[in-house]
């Protein structure tokens, strides 16, 4: 079965418009790996500044190869205007991995 990673990022409320904008100008980044599944940038309503980024994978050696490759690349990039690499919009992180062992979807009539 595939695997779930879970992105926690802490964001400070000053930087959460920032994260969304970087996420939402790398749209499509991830989709033609092989071995990607699904993606979502959830955004906390309340209790908390963390985000969560769901990625999920064929096997781990699909996120692997991603990690590796097109995601290493992408933050070692520099800001398109000034050459630099922005500053981080998120104060912290941390990775959670998950197997996915049951699943549903709604039934279809």
């Amino acid at each position: 079965m595939s695997v779930v990673k879970i992105n926690v990022l802490a964001v400070p409320a000053e930087q959460r418009e920032t994260l969304e904008k970087r996420f939402a100008s790398r749209a499509h980044a991830v989709e033609s790996s092989d071995g990607f599944e699904w993606f979502e940038l959830l955004r906390p309503l309340e209790g908390t500044d963390n985000y969560l980024v769901y990625t999920r994978w064929r096997d781990e050696d699909s996120f692997q190869a991603w990690m590796e490759g097109p995601m290493k690349a992408a933050h070692q990039g520099g800001d398109a205007q000034g050459g630099e690499r922005s500053r981080p919009a998120a104060s912290g992180s941390t990775l959670w991995s998950f197997e996915v062992v049951q699943q549903a979807a709604p039934a279809r009539p």
